[in-house]
């Protein structure tokens, strides 16, 4: 198994897609300081699954994205692809040419592929385990990393040695089953405590079963009874709605008789009302007829003021003038008569209608 191909696009200082194929032998990359030698190495450590910011010579995580310059624009996605060839089966998969990628998005948001396949960085870890590769891995070391292997501690030294045996996996799986099994034993503690608590309170649930059967009996019992006081209620209410019923067309009957009553009333009333209306025509023109003599009274007192200023005038004509006072005053003394009892048939006419109105105001 080797490393055949990387491919990096918008990983640090690569702006574009860059492609470096490894062939057989060994490969090096020769560089002034600052062209992005180590930048290679950083894809690879990432591309692994390298978490540590600090260990990609940046602050944050979205550093390794391309930030721009003055002529290009700042990329928002960064992708490094490694391809290894499986010619030997060291990788656990039937595929001859394995590509693990890893894009990363100015978001936060990061992807891992395996031949294309969305995967977890678990799956990663799972692929490369006991084979020297890894973001850890003694397969990926930088200068630095010799003098810190050869400085450090035992332990430290101790671990590149067990992944190089091929015992690593095993100790994780071992580890793995250690932690599996650690918290079956708090389940297992805990499902003890549970069924403690359920034996405690078995006699409690056991007892409320007891009075919860009785209430159900007790509750049948008072529905019964309920449902026997309803049927009595209803009798009752049916025998009263009854006796409600026959007072109801007795009223009815009472109010039948009592609307004919009215209509007869109504039409006395009509009747009244026709003759109080002829009774006003009548005095209406007999005021008529009043207005009338008292204008002839007048017209003949006028003609009386005349005759007098004639015979003021005409002396000459006394003894004829004399003849016609004479004359006139009889005329006078009938109009007198004929206007007293005028005014007679009015009071009368004026007591009738007023006797009439009081009739119908009673009604």
């Amino acid at each position: 198994m080797y490393l055949s191909k990387l491919e990096l696009i918008g990983f640090k200082s690569f702006a574009q897609k860059t492609v470096i194929k490894f062939n057989g032998g060994m490969t090096a990359i020769v560089g002034p300081n600052g062209c992005g030698k180590t930048n290679i190495v950083d894809a690879i450590r990432w591309a692994l699954g390298e978490q540590k910011s600090a260990v990609l010579r940046s602050d944050l995580m979205e550093n390794v994205i391309f930030n721009g310059t003055t002529k290009r624009k700042p990329l928002g996605m960064a992708e490094v692809s490694l391809t290894l060839l499986n010619n030997n089966d060291v990788l656990p998969t039937e595929y001859n040419e394995v590509s693990v990628s890893r894009r990363l998005y100015r978001s936060g948001e990061s992807k891992y592929l395996i031949n294309n396949t969305k995967c977890r960085l678990r799956d990663v870890t799972d692929l490369f385990i006991d084979t020297g590769m890894g973001a850890d891995s003694y397969s990926v070391i930088e200068l630095k990393m010799i003098e810190a292997i050869l400085s450090g501690k035992p332990e430290e030294r101790r671990h590149l040695f067990e992944e190089a045996a091929g015992v690593k996996k095993y100790k994780m799986r071992r580890k793995e089953a250690s932690r599996r099994l650690n918290s079956v034993q708090s389940d297992l503690v805990r499902v003890r405590d549970i069924a403690e608590e359920v034996r405690k309170n078995v006699n409690t649930l056991a007892r409320q079963a007891a009075k919860t059967r009785r209430y159900n009996k007790l509750y049948e019992e008072l529905k019964k009874l309920e449902i026997d006081l309803l049927i009595h209620e209803y009798d009752l209410y049916k025998n009263q709605s009854d006796s409600i019923n026959l007072e109801i067309e007795e009223i009815n009957n009472r109010k039948v008789f009592r609307e004919k009553e009215l209509a007869d009333d109504e039409a006395s009333v009509a009747e009244l009302k026709l003759t109080l209306q002829t009774l006003e025509e009548k005095y209406r023109d007999a005021l008529a007829e009043e207005t009338r003599i008292k204008t002839e009274e007048a017209q003949k007192k006028k003609d009386i003021a005349v005759n007098e200023q004639k015979t003021e005038s005409l002396k000459y004509a006394l003894e004829r003038i004399k003849r016609e006072i004479e004359e006139a005053e009889r005329n006078i003394q009938k109009l007198i008569s004929d206007i007293e009892k005028t005014d007679n048939d009015i009071v009368l006419l004026t007591a009738e209608k007023e006797l009439i109105e009081q009739d119908f105001s009673a009604i």
